[in-house]
């Protein structure tokens, strides 16, 4: 019998959107969640898609996130869109906001959002790649509970602290790039620790410091910044563009996002540039220059994602039953 099933993209996230309504999400933020899910899961980013929903379930049957939430949104000044999303996803305050972004980033050349008082934002290059997908290159950073220690600290400091970045790149498809201060993200290390996998030495430390392959002990301990100190510069200034702007928890602060009944309280601050404002031939010069560095051998990261995604909304998604059984869980069943 196979352990897995094929869904289309229609059904998974119908499904997705059930679960999330059986754990108590509003009908908004299910169909936020829902579409962010299934976007990472087409994408083949398989830690941050079905396997993370049932953090958001659990946080969600657990208190750790407001399923009514009703974002409080505000423009603070013409460029500036501040959202506080009352405990709730990150994802269901971005989308509430997305169109006045939009609009806002085309009309002045740039605009920013920044967001407070959230779960975890779940898969980060979501946020650019939509807007890409608008014709719009912008940054986005985010913060949660902390989970990176750096060289000379004794305890963790610091989330994994991501940044992404996206730009439109015409039919090459949008130009994406996703990645964390730390050496990998979370999400990695608890894959590898379910899956009784070791890790790359230099990924994490265990309780006691001391370098670890194991991923148990790294989740009893920390991650480890890339690079050294430049990692860590990295998601200190993360940490500033996220949760200083946006008057979120500090990483330090931040309650759980796995475990108790409290908002981690996340930050998430993006930044959206309309390049065509600058030269209107930008999609179609980026195109061109991609081609050229792939003739090179140079790794284009998004274009995976984009083909990806692609060939999901025509062949669907393969899905292990056991995830699914999990996630249907949630699902009320009628008499």
């Amino acid at each position: 019998m196979s352990e897995t099933e094929r869904l289309t993209l229609e059904e998974a996230e119908a499904r997705v959107a059930a679960a999330c309504l059986g754990a108590g999400a509003s009908p908004a933020a299910a169909a936020s969640l829902a579409r962010a899910t299934i976007s990472a899961e087409a994408a083949g980013n398989t830690p941050v898609g079905f396997a993370h929903l049932v953090d958001y379930l659990s946080a969600l049957g657990e208190g750790r996130i407001n399923g009514n939430a009703a974002p409080m949104i505000t423009s603070p000044a013409p460029a500036l869109i501040r959202s506080d999303a009352d405990g709730g996803i990150a994802q269901l305050g971005f989308d509430l906001a997305f169109d006045d972004l939009v609009e806002k980033a085309k009309g002045l050349g740039i605009a920013l959002f920044t967001q407070r008082n959230s779960f975890t934002s779940g898969e980060l290059g979501y946020y650019p790649f939509r807007l890409a997908e608008q014709g719009l290159m912008s940054f986005a950073f985010t913060t949660g509970p902390a989970l990176l220690t750096v060289e000379g600290a004794s305890r963790p400091l610091y989330c994994t602290n991501p940044m992404a970045f996206a730009a439109p790149a015409g039919s090459y498809g949008p130009l994406l790039i996703d990645q964390a201060s730390s050496s990998t993200a979370y999400v990695n290390i608890r894959s590898a620790a379910e899956h009784n996998e070791t890790i790359p030495l230099g990924w994490a430390v265990d309780s006691k410091g001391h370098l670890t392959t194991d991923p148990h002990e790294a989740m009893r301990g920390a991650l480890l910044a890339f690079g050294g100190s430049r990692g860590a510069n990295i998601a200190l200034m993360v940490e500033v563009l996220a949760s200083g702007l946006s008057a979120a928890n500090w990483s330090m602060d931040a309650p759980s996002f796995t475990e108790g009944d409290q908002s981690p309280g996340a930050g998430l601050t993006i930044i959206a540039i309309a390049p065509a404002l600058l030269d209107e031939d930008f999609e179609t010069r980026l195109e061109a220059q991609l081609k050229r560095l792939a003739e090179e051998g140079v790794h284009v990261p998004g274009m995976t994602k984009a083909k990806r995604m692609k060939t999901a909304a025509s062949t669907g998604i393969t899905v292990g039953k056991s995830l699914m059984a999990r996630i249907d869980g949630c699902v009320p069943h009628r008499g």
